[in-house]
C-alpha cells in the first residue's frame, strides 16, 4: 500500500525556488572554474603531442631538456586532470543539493541533514579541485621561463 502523499504548497516550492537559487550561482562559478581548467589541460596536452613528434623524431636522450619538459608536462597534465575530476564532482553534488531542497519541498520531509552533507562535501571537492589547480599553475610559472625577459632584482 503507497504511502500518503501530503499536498503540496505552492509557497513551499517558490521558497525551494529561491533556497535553490545560492546553489545554481555557486554551479555557475564552478562552470566556469571547469571552463579555464579545461582550456589548461587542452594547451598542455598539445605541447606535449608537439614535443612527443620532436622527440620522436630525434630520440632524445635521458637528460635531455624536452625530455624534462615532457615529463613536467605529463605531470601537469595529471594535476589538471585530478583538479576537472573534482571540480565536476564538486558540480554534481551541487546538483544533487538543489534537487534535495526540491524533494524535500515537494514531498514534506526533513533533508537538512542531507543538505548539509551534501553541500559540506561540495565544497570539500571543489576545494581540493583548486588545491591541484593552483599545484599545476604553480609549477606552470616555475618550469616555463619566457626567453628574452628579465626578472628585476
Amino acid at each position: 500500500m503507497p504511502l500518503p502523499v501530503p499536498p503540496v504548497n505552492i509557497g513551499d516550492v517558490g521558497h525551494a525556488i529561491q533556497l535553490a537559487l545560492a546553489p545554481v550561482f555557486l554551479l555557475t562559478g564552478i562552470a566556469g572554474m571547469l571552463n579555464v581548467m579545461a582550456g589548461r589541460l587542452a594547451r598542455i596536452i598539445d605541447r606535449g603531442r608537439r614535443i612527443a613528434e620532436d622527440a620522436h623524431r630525434e630520440a632524445l636522450a635521458e637528460g635531455d631538456p624536452l625530455q624534462i619538459e615532457l615529463r613536467s608536462l605529463e605531470y601537469r597534465r595529471h594535476l589538471a586532470g585530478a583538479a576537472i575530476a573534482a571540480c565536476t564532482f564538486s558540480a554534481l553534488l551541487v546538483c544533487l543539493v538543489i534537487g534535495v531542497l526540491f524533494v524535500e519541498a515537494l514531498l514534506q520531509i526533513e533533508l537538512k541533514w542531507l543538505i548539509g552533507v551534501t553541500f559540506t562535501g561540495s565544497t570539500l571537492a571543489l576545494f581540493v579541485g583548486l588545491g591541484y589547480f593552483l599545484r599545476e599553475v604553480h609549477l606552470a610559472t616555475k618550469t616555463v621561463r619566457i626567453p628574452g625577459s628579465s626578472r628585476g632584482g
